[in-house]
């Protein structure tokens, strides 16, 4: 008898049951959705099986407030914590998401010891670090979803000023999931023709930082949360490449030990990603304003770091 793979989503607000929901569309697996709130998983989960039909999809979707329900699982996405509110950066979640991420890192520390975590709680690269630590998981086991996230931003931004497709525009965002991230022009093609060749410097200047505020943007338009499909798509998009297992080549936030100079910190890279995890990390040369860019988004996460460990000690 072949058994279907398992994802487990921990959080079922926005983020956590937009994942739900795109890892049932794409028949990845049988999904379980996880939340603290009485009623808020089961009723989301029952809303989405009663979608199956409609959609023809496949598969068992729970919701339960049990954390044991995750056991078994391949993959475990994590979206527990609050989201930010206008004026609010990522690293102002910083204290109170530390403590609802350590409780779900014992959770699956406990109940899927085996499986691979993709992290989207945000600050992202430093709940990531600290879920690694909590676990103690091999680091090729714990991923943060946010290099993917930014460069669709970014192309998005640049589809709909060269009015072309999506499908064209191929992006690098390395750097922390923040104002400090680190988008490499360079690396920027539409259908392989260097972005410099499509735009001026000004507008690709005005597009990076309308990237770098992206999320911001859409918490100052919505007032009451932050983004949520998108974050959502790029969690599962990576899912999908440890669960048949692609081998694809994604920005994610990996922990470093010596790649680009840096040690024991989690920050955006290219890596290469499969059923095992984090099956390497891809070391592309920069420039010296590009390392020194990475290098100055990592410091602030080491700090960050520091700063979670003592939230929950």
């Amino acid at each position: 008898m072949i058994r279907r793979r398992k994802i487990s989503v921990v959080g079922a607000g926005n983020v956590g049951a937009s994942a739900a929901l795109y890892c049932a569309e794409r028949e990845l697996g049988d999904v379980v959705l996880i939340d603290v709130v009485e009623g808020i998983p089961q009723g989301k989960g029952l809303d989405m099986l009663q979608y199956g039909p409609i959609e023809r999809f496949d598969g068992r979707i729970v919701g339960t407030q049990d954390g044991a329900a995750m056991a078994g699982s391949d993959v475990v996405i994590v979206t527990a914590g609050v989201a930010r509110k206008p004026g609010m950066t990522r690293l102002d979640l910083l204290q109170t998401n530390a403590k609802i991420i350590a409780s779900v890192a014992d959770n699956i520390k406990t109940h899927a010891p085996e499986s691979i975590v993709v992290v989207i709680t945000n600050p992202l690269d430093t709940m990531t670090y600290l879920l690694w630590k909590r676990t103690g998981f091999p680091p090729q086991r714990v991923v943060g979803q946010a290099g993917i996230l930014d460069g669709a931003r970014f192309a998005a931004f640049i589809a709909a000023e060269l009015n072309v497709s999506v499908e064209d525009i191929s992006t690098l965002v390395l750097g922390g999931h923040g104002d400090d991230m680190v988008p490499l022009i360079r690396y920027t093609t539409v259908s392989g023709i260097p972005l410099s060749e499509l735009m001026s410097a000004d507008k690709i200047n005005a597009l990076v930082d309308r990237t770098r505020n992206g999320g911001a943007e859409i918490v100052k338009l919505l007032k009451t949360g932050s983004a949520y499909y998108a974050p959502a798509a790029a969690g599962v998009q990576m899912a999908e490449a440890i669960l048949k297992d692609k081998r694809r080549i994604m920005a994610c936030s990996a922990y470093l030990t010596g790649q680009f100079g840096l040690n024991d910190v989690y920050i955006g890279v290219p890596v290469l990603i499969g059923g095992n995890g984090v099956e390497s990390i891809v070391e592309i040369r920069l420039t010296e304003a590009e390392q020194t860019a990475l290098h100055n988004s990592a410091k602030i996460y080491k700090e960050a770091n520091a700063d979670s460990l003592k939230a929950v000690s």
